[in-house]
Order: structure tokens, then sequence, then C-alpha cells
């Protein structure tokens, strides 16, 4: 189905619009919170339970197919969303700010996990296969653009206030900045979007779906050798998921404590400008270089790639640099690395766990296991780095990239049929 509205009308506010949440609550909640003198894993332990919400929304992704369109969903939650992250806002003005926040947040997750469901089945029905191709580096452009404004302007602004107005009020004001756009988007896209209406046959009902899923998820975890592919998932994300949350609180921390002491502004210019760059780099490299030489020969390649560049890490904590532009080169390098080596993992989903009779569910779920292997390790990951160090946590985190190295070179990196005997003993595959 081909929507009325030109798609350069709507796919930059739809992909954006799915960023903001995500990164909200994936970085700025950190910075945020480490601004407020919260532990490193304390904060980690609350933002890494709300990330929950997009491991398990696969769940009820087929419950949203009651809903008269996907524009009524998807611009629901954008505003509601928008709401919420106003929510916090207020919230950080309450004596009890802390579980409020951390409330408010949690409701930004779900509303965003649902919401990322909603926008991506909006787009695969609004386009054919020509136009999901030709606007396909838009979503990825749009939905980064919302990581460039939220690592970069905002950490920048949130740094600024923090000096003017105080630490509570300058992110009281940021996280109004964020539900303000969320709503703006919102309401646009109400005039944007096509309205892609889900067609619900006369049977089709709640109990009706819960069935199918049941079926979905049984063939799931059917697939042969699905368990060791749900262990290189998880992970494959061991590293990263500890780095990804540590590192930036490690640029913040104070040099005594074994950080780099910058402020939140300095973060917010190296995160949100060069290695945003860096990370985009990266990411179309790495797809150049997997289709030319392929997955199988590829992967030990992209984990490296992931994982040794965070020895720039390491060599941070040891020499504690304080030139910006040292800095920043480093972690240009690691987020290069990040973005080249985690193709890898998108490629694994793609053609080794999604294919077979519900691939697109299948692969829906892989994503969600993706993100319960990030959540899991972000967990811990303030408690470990407590334990150790900032040197020896990142010595550990290098260490993490062994079991996962090892294991892409004895697992098969090509889906597997699944083989079943007949009544009459022959094997058949599918």
């Amino acid at each position: 189905m081909t929507s009325i509205r030109n798609p350069k009308l709507w796919v930059p506010t739809l992909y954006l619009a799915q960023g903001l949440p995500f990164f909200a609550v994936a970085i700025v909640a950190n910075q945020m919170l480490k601004s407020m003198g919260v532990p490193n894993d304390e904060l980690n332990h609350w933002t890494g339970l709300i990330g929950f919400a997009w491991v398990f929304k696969p769940l009820w992704s087929p419950f949203l197919e009651l809903a008269p369109s996907k524009k009524l969903v998807v611009t629901f939650f954008q505003i509601f969303g928008g709401l919420c992250l106003g929510g916090v806002a207020l919230a950080l003005q309450a004596p009890f700010w802390f579980a409020a926040s951390m409330a408010m947040l949690a409701l930004v997750g779900i509303s965003a996990a649902t919401h990322d469901i909603a926008c991506d089945g909006l787009y695969i029905t609004s386009l054919d296969e020509k136009g999901q191709a030709q606007y396909a580096g838009w979503t990825g452009t749009f939905f980064n653009a919302a990581k460039f404004f939220t690592t970069g302007a905002l950490l920048l602004l949130a740094g600024h206030l923090e000096k003017t107005v105080g630490v509570v009020t300058a992110w009281s004001i940021c996280f109004c900045i964020l539900g303000g756009m969320m709503i703006v988007l919102g309401l646009y896209n109400s005039w944007s979007l096509p309205l892609a209406k889900n067609t619900v046959s006369a049977d089709t009902n709640a109990a009706a779906i819960a069935r199918t899923l049941w079926e979905v998820i049984v063939e799931f975890f059917r697939k042969p050798g699905i368990w060791v592919s749900i262990v290189f998932i998880i992970l494959f994300r061991a590293g990263e998921a500890q780095v990804q949350s540590i590192g930036p609180l490690f640029l913040r921390e104070a040099r005594a404590l074994g950080g780099l002491g910058l402020s939140t502004a300095e973060v917010g210019a190296v995160y949100g400008t060069v290695g945003t760059v860096a990370f985009l780099v990266g990411s179309i490299a790495g797809g150049y270089f997997t289709s030319w030489l392929s997955l199988k020969r590829a992967i030990l390649w992209l984990i490296l790639a992931v994982n040794l560049p965070n020895l720039a890490f390491y060599l941070l904590s040891h020499y504690q640099p304080t030139d910006l532009a040292v800095i920043s080169a480093a972690l240009s390098v690691e987020m290069f690395g990040y973005g080249f080596g985690f193709v890898g993992l998108i490629l694994y989903m793609m053609q080794v766990v999604a294919p077979g009779k519900y691939q697109t569910a299948h692969y829906a779920f892989a994503t969600g296991i993706m993100q319960l292997g990030f959540v899991l390790f972000k967990l811990f990951s303030g408690d470990i780095q407590i334990a150790l160090g900032y040197q020896h946590f990142f010595i550990w985190v290098m260490l993490c990239a062994i079991p996962v190295a090892v294991l892409s070179q004895i697992i098969p990196m090509a889906a597997r049929p699944r083989t079943v005997v007949t009544l009459d003993g022959a094997l058949q595959h599918g």
C-alpha cells in the first residue's frame, strides 16, 4: 500500500520520535542521575530494569493489531510519551524525586517500546518494497539524529544550565524540552502519517491472538540450535553493554576517584559530535565489510571490532589525559569499532535466527533477546566497576569478548532447517 502523503513528510519525524525517548532512558537518564549524585551501581540497576520494556515488547506486539490503525497507536504513544517525559521534569522537583522520576521513566520506557512496534509496522505496511528500500537510510539517519540531539545538544545545554540555574532545575528543563518535542511530533504526525489501517477479521480477538502468539513462541524455541544462538546473542553484548553503561560515567567521575573529571557539557561535546559521527561511519563500513566477506568469515573480525577498541578506555583510565582532543580521538576509535562490529549481531539475527514460518515475529524475539543481553550486563556493570575500580573494570570488559569470540568459531553462521520425521519414517526439512 502506498502512502497518500510523500514519505519525506513523515519518515523523518516518525523515526526521530522513535529515537528521542529511547536515548532519554538509555543515556540521558544516566547522566541526569550522575549529576544528582546517584552511585554508578544504583543508577544502572534502575535504568537497566527500565530497559526490560524493550526486552518483552514482542509479547504484547500482536495485540496492537486490535487497534483501528497503526497511525492511532503511533500518535497516541508519541503524545503520551511526551507527557511522561514532562512528568520526569515534575518528579525531579518532588521530595521523593528518585522514586517518582524512576516511575515516570518506566512509563516512558513502556510507551517507547510500544511505539516502536507500531512505528515499524506502519513503515512496512505504508510503503511497497521499493519504498522500504529507498527510505531505509532515512530511518537510521533520523533515529541517530535523536542520539545526536540527546547526547550532544541536550547534554551541552544541561551542562550550561547546571552552572547557571542549578542541577535539579537544569534537568527539569531538559526533560521538559524532550517532552515538548515528543508532543509536537505527535501532533504533526497526526496530520502527516498515512492511516495504515489494521485489517482485523471478524473472528480475530484477544484470545485468538494469544493462541497465535503461543504458537510463535513454541516454534521459536523449536528452532535447531536456538539455545546456543540465544547464548551467542547475549554474550555478544557482554563487553559493549558494560562500556556503554559505565564509559560516560567514567568520563564524569572525579579524577581523584579514577575518572576524567569532565563536565556534563564536555561529555555532550564528545559523544554527541565526534562519537556519533564515528559510530555512523563504522556502521556503514561494517555493512560493506560483511557483505564483501560474508557473515561466516567476517564474524570474528566484527566481534573484535566491538571489543578491542575498549582498550581506549583502559588507556584513558591509566593515563587520565586532560586534553579534550585526545579524549575525543580515543572515544572515536571506540565508537567506530562499536558501530562497525554491531552489524554482525544484526545480521546473525536476520540470517541465522529469524528465517522460517514466522520470520518477522522471530526477528522481533531475537531483538528482545539482544536487548536482554544489554540489560543483564548493564544491571551489574556498576557493581563490577565499584568492586574492581575503573582500570581493572576496563580490563574485565575486554576479557568478556573471549567466550563469544570462541563460540563464533564453532557454531553455524547460516540458518539450520528443522528436521522432522513423518509417519512413514521419511525425513523432512522445514
